[in-house]
């Protein structure tokens, strides 16, 4: 998606008349329904008189095309400026990232480099690494670029900063190869490098065709798992996801048994844990280091270890994925690195009838020289789950380990867009975020009439990939476990009738072709992702008076979500509803959020219905307004 979209003429004129920074703030606001910071139209003002007087050759093409924050497809990050046009070879974009900085330091970890950003000095990805991987990104999942052979071609541009042995140091040889660096001195070098490139206008639109080009699907971490255990880089990683991995692979060569360390990643749903841990896992036991990835969730490994079992002995499947209870009496430091994903969904006790162990957390850190947990405490789903930040710190002092710890915001689920995330904690009424409309949100969000329409739609979705499949909230017992010829969720005043997942399939319901005929449930698909996903709300979520009220009676006797909720109603009524409603919100949270491309919703209460119809109102105003004009 572009923000800003001119050609060489006008953008200078633009920057001339001194309101380059209000048409790209415009546009943006336009674009993604909400501003940016003064620093950012700070930043605009700034480096686009640079990059006027870079474009200032006769040489350059009047009419190459402008492209100003092109959001990178699938993904929440922004190109800051691209140049397109042709060349002897063909058409093509000189991508460029722009970087205020004055200085920098090394810090001797691959591809990152520390700098005063943010308000504070933080580690972040060198300019030539960030560039390259934003052109890797396009050139992956732009159909347009691979079939019309566009050339893609990063660069960065740092114009206030004087050349050192910092950011030009051989340690980055590799990605100033692959992307070249141009300083403060260094306007003529830039010039003549675009002029490479770009000797001929763009007369055919290249960046147009481009946004509006095909999307390829993004890919899933289930289908790669084997190609990654093989050691192929399957997922490029960008900025916070690159530190992230950087700084728990030199965690790891420093953990021993006499500098334990703990390593906190906390993301939101689609920021890529998963994708890092499995990278980092991968790369781990190719150094052969004693890793394992850990979760709670059983869904999630059993899909991951179903796509090896075919080229991977199950001793070996079993070496590589454990769940969080098995490392009750495990010797100290036994493992190099532990990678606890949905570090969340951990529990206090281990086993079937929660009686073994001490505490999960304990046992994980106790176990490993390094523990890294990968966690957003907003998807915890039931009253067990104890894994939060606090807690980790506790365990982590107690034993000794020195606590690091990091966030990881870039987005890479629903269609990469930070909108629909912030949109729907606001509706649930989790927190409160500036930007609660959906208006230009690229995501396909509907709240259907009839459960059966809604089915019918998933099917349709799923044709393609078979990614697609129905979820609800459980406020259904489970009476087709016993009963195979029974339907669990039935609508007679719609003829709906489904059953929740066979009980043979047990985790692996996610992935069997069939299965698109039921309907899963927090526990079968928490820790994985779809392209579509059709979400029932049942009565345990409404809506009165704009108003949400929870109600975990309304659950399944069943459901193990809200077990000892009774009990904790007699004790301390508030604080019981309190932490209920909060399962309760986190669960359709994470239900609403494990579809890449789209989420539908039926309500089976008609007042919550209305009440997200009428979030969806300004969207649906604004579209139209978009659509007149």
């Amino acid at each position: 998606m572009i923000v800003y979209s001119g050609n060489k003429t006008t953008f200078q004129q633009h920057v001339l008349e001194n309101r380059i920074a209000e048409e790209i703030l415009d546009a943006f606001e336009m674009v993604t329904g909400h501003k940016v910071s003064m620093n950012e139209f700070r930043a605009f003002q700034n480096s686009m008189m640079f990059m006027k007087n870079v474009l200032d050759d006769e040489d350059i093409p009047e009419n190459a095309g402008v492209s100003i924050e092109y959001i990178v497809p699938l993904t929440s990050k922004r190109i800051d400026f691209i140049l397109s046009g042709a060349n002897d070879d063909g058409e093509s974009a000189v991508i460029i990232e722009l970087k205020q900085w004055s200085e920098a330091a090394l810090t001797g970890l691959d591809g990152i480099v520390e700098t005063y950003v943010g308000g504070r000095v933080r580690e972040v990805s060198h300019p030539s690494y960030q560039a390259w991987s934003y052109a890797a990104i396009l050139n992956d999942y732009n159909q347009t670029v691979e079939d019309e052979k566009i050339q893609l071609i990063p660069c960065a541009y740092m114009h206030n900063y004087e050349a050192d042995d910092v950011i030009g140091n051989d340690f980055y040889k590799d990605y100033l190869e692959k992307a070249p660096v141009f300083y403060r001195h260094d306007a003529e070098k830039l010039q003549e490098f675009i002029k490479r490139f770009v000797k001929y206008g763009d007369k055919r639109n290249l960046m147009y065709r481009i946004d509006h080009g095909k999307i390829r699907p993004s890919k899933h971490l289930a289908d790669t798992v084997l190609s990654m255990i093989k050691g192929n880089k399957e997922f490029v990683m960008i900025d916070d996801q690159k530190v992230v991995y950087e700084r728990a692979m030199h965690l790891a060569s420093l953990s021993n048994e006499n500098q334990k360390n703990v390593y906190i990643v906390e993301g939101g749903p689609g920021t890529g844990k998963s994708v890092v841990a499995v990278n980092l896992l991968t790369e781990l036991t190719g150094k052969l280091k004693n890793a394992r990835y850990v979760t709670r969730n059983a869904a999630p490994r059993s899909v991951y270890e179903a796509m090896l079992v075919q080229s991977m002995k199950r001793s070996e499947i079993s070496n590589l994925f454990n769940g969080s209870g098995n490392f009750i009496d495990v010797e100290e430091n036994l493992f190099d690195t532990l990678i606890v994903d949905e570090a969340h969904r951990l529990n206090e006790k281990s086993g079937l009838y929660q009686n073994l162990g001490e505490n999960q957390i304990q046992e994980i850190i106790n176990a490993a020289k390094l523990s890294i947990f990968f966690i957003d405490e907003n998807q915890k789903v039931t009253l067990r789950d104890i894994g939060d930040k606090d807690s980790i710190r506790h365990w982590a002092k107690k034993l000794g380990a020195t606590v690091t710890e990091d966030t990881l915001s870039s987005q890479f689920r629903c269609n990469g867009s930070d909108g629909y995330l912030a949109w729907l904690d606001n509706i649930l009424q989790i927190s409160d975020t500036a930007n609660f409309r959906l208006e230009e949100v690229d995501y396909d969000f509907r709240v259907f009439d009839s459960p059966i329409e809604m089915r019918e739609e998933i099917k349709n979705k799923n044709h393609t990939r078979n990614k697609s499949r129905l979820v609800a909230g459980y406020c259904w017992p489970w009476i087709s476990k016993k009963n195979p010829s029974l339907f669990d969720i039935t609508f007679d005043e719609y003829g709906f009738n489904a059953r929740w997942n066979l009980n043979e399939d047990g985790a692996l319901w996610i992935m069997k072709p069939n299965s698109i005929e039921e309907v899963g449930c927090i526990h079968t698909c928490q820790g994985l992702e779809l392209d579509y996903v059709g979400v029932i709300i049942g009565d345990d979520f409404l809506v009165r008076s704009g108003q949400i009220i929870t109600d975990a009676t309304a659950r399944a006797s069943s459901d193990s979500s809200v077990k000892g909720y009774k009990t904790m109603l007699k004790n301390d009524p508030t604080s019981a509803r309190e932490k209920a409603a909060t399962i309760i919100k986190n669960t359709y949270r994470t239900l609403m959020t494990r579809g890449q491309k789209g989420c539908y919703i039926f309500c089976t209460d008609e007042e919550t219905k209305e009440y997200f119809k009428s979030m969806l109102a300004t969207r649906t105003t604004a579209q139209k307004l978009k659509h007149r004009a």
